[in-house]
């Protein structure tokens, strides 16, 4: 049994900041590479960041320099810092495990005005 629950939206200026954060239940989250998604209306989900279980990272270009991911393999829990956001970056943001899709959370929903 896995739940996966992202909590840390909300709306925000342009240029802000905000940090979203999964917990996962279940075992298999120490052991496992960690990705952040989003969708944006009538868009596909897409990769946003992905972690290793040892602290590896890699970005969407569209994200690079401006969102860093990182995780507390004690807490079963994975963040994303946000930086300088855009309105482009609005969308539902989830958690999950990119080489094996658990069933997706309610997803935190990020919005940037302009």
């Amino acid at each position: 049994q896995v739940q996966l629950v992202e909590s840390g939206g909300g709306l925000v200026q342009a240029g802000g900041s905000l940090r979203l954060s999964c917990a996962a239940s279940g075992s298999m989250f120490s052991f496992s590479t960690m990705g952040w998604y989003r969708q944006a209306p009538g868009k596909q989900r897409e990769l946003v960041a992905t972690i290793t279980r040892r602290g590896s990272t890699d970005y969407a270009d569209s994200v690079k320099g401006r969102f860093t991911i990182s995780r507390d393999n004690a807490k079963n829990t994975v963040y994303l810092q946000m930086n300088s956001l855009r309105p482009e970056d609005t969308a539902v943001f989830y958690c999950n495990y990119p080489a094996a899709f658990r069933p997706w959370g309610q997803g935190t929903q990020v919005t940037v005005s302009s």
